[in-house]
């Protein structure tokens, strides 16, 4: 192991206020810098596309959460505020056989086929959404595309998935946003965990009492037989994973998309020409990818990376948006948005065995959405200058809190 070397650190904004900034000034202190997270709670973070990829297939570094040594020691509790996004029980946050185990009847029940027999579906739920967009519509004209369009489509698609109440969706939407927010106070974090474990619960019990033709019922299902049993906590745990990343990664895939392209005339107009829509949605996950800084791995023994020493049990950041703009791997242009790049392989999915199994949904349901809001909508334009469009808070999430617009 090399000598200790000095690790620049630098403290992370809860508030999300300039996630490329952060990352770019990152990647200046160095390839490994140690960054602080609210509450003086100091993690390592590695900052280069190649050192990201290389850690999300490292099997030596662990996704379970119980190896982390701030945990072991008690100085992180259940009062964390980004304890939701660390202490779950499911696929994201397992190893080895226990991962294999649970994400095996995920990959049966949750196939591209499925997916696509979606599209008709999604289709029908954008058209619906893009009529309603005038009733929206403020006294001046203005309408916030994040919760009358961008929210809506995936939410309705995967709780429509997972067979969720109608009436539970608009708490079910409140949950998930305060899990992404990395500003909540000790006492709205424990309220929230135990609110959404209870909430899950009762969707299982629902669905265990009148089976459909839903994931939520063929995940009990699965977890009912030998092989692919699933403990309760990681049945409920499996399902929270869905409804949260299922919805919130497209949900900010489709805000980033439509800024880009109003912010990027030339690029809109390249796509309405060439009908270049896919590659749209995929240098959107490059430049402005919808997760920031994704929590954690944890190394199972002492290792090097870049020539620091990081030591057993430490948690180790991955920060995805960032290193999307890594101009060693996309090259200098790299902060250029730019629909017609040469494929390059981006991070916004993650990497590796942990790789995002709702990538082919997100994927599909933005490429269902743009294109339809563009063409519905032609003199579509942003309402306010870009740089007063307030962010989400939050170094998980890497979006914008509203999108307000003129539709034209």
């Amino acid at each position: 192991m090399t000598e200790s070397v000095t690790v620049p650190s630098m403290h992370l904004d809860p508030m999300g206020t300039d996630h490329h900034g952060e990352a770019a000034r990152m990647r200046e202190l160095g390839p490994v810098v140690r960054v602080i997270l609210p509450g003086d709670v100091s993690v390592f973070a590695v900052t280069t596309h190649d050192l990201v990829a290389s850690l999300v297939t490292n099997p030596l570094v662990s996704k379970d959460w119980r190896n982390w040594n701030k945990i072991q020691s008690g100085e992180v509790g259940d009062e964390w505020p980004l304890i939701g996004m660390i202490k779950v029980t499911n696929m994201v946050t397992s190893d080895a056989e226990t991962h294999t185990r649970l994400r095996r009847p995920v990959t049966r029940t949750f196939t591209r086929g499925r997916v696509e027999d979606l599209r008709p579906r999604l289709e029908a739920i954008v058209s619906s959404l893009l009529d309603s967009l005038p009733s929206h519509a403020s006294d001046d004209g203005v309408v916030d595309l994040r919760p009358h369009f961008a929210y809506p489509v995936p939410m309705q698609m995967i709780c429509e998935l997972f067979a969720v109440p109608v009436d539970w969706r608009p708490r079910l939407r409140e949950l998930v946003d305060s899990i992404f927010r990395t500003n909540a106070t000790p006492e709205e974090v424990v309220a929230v965990q135990k609110e959404r474990h209870e909430t899950l619960q009762r969707l299982v019990e629902l669905r265990r009492a009148e089976r459909g033709d839903d994931l939520t019922s063929a995940l009990i299902e699965l977890s009912e037989q030998g092989e692919e049993a699933l403990t309760q906590e990681e049945l409920i745990d499996t399902i929270w994973l869905f409804l949260t990343a299922g919805h919130e990664t497209t949900l900010s895939l489709i805000v980033n998309g439509v800024r880009a392209l109003l912010t990027h005339p030339d690029q809109l107009a390249l796509a309405r020409k060439d009908s270049l829509w896919s590659d749209v949605v995929e240098e959107t996950l490059r430049w402005d990818a919808p997760i920031g800084n994704f929590p954690a791995r944890y190394p199972l023994q002492d290792i090097e990376i870049a020539g620091v020493s990081i030591p057993k049990g430490e948690a180790i950041l991955a920060p995805f948006s960032g290193v999307g703009r890594d101009p060693a791997h996309h090259g200098a242009e790299a902060d250029s948005f730019d629909i017609t790049r040469k494929p390059e392989k981006h991070l916004a999915f993650g990497g590796g065995p942990h790789v995002c199994l709702g990538a082919h949904l997100a994927r599909l349901e933005a490429n269902v959405a743009l294109p339809a809001l563009f063409e519905r909508y032609p003199d579509l334009r942003l309402a306010v200058p870009v740089a007063e469009l307030p962010p989400v808070p939050s170094f998980f999430s890497n979006s914008a809190a509203a999108l307000p617009v003129r539709l034209g």
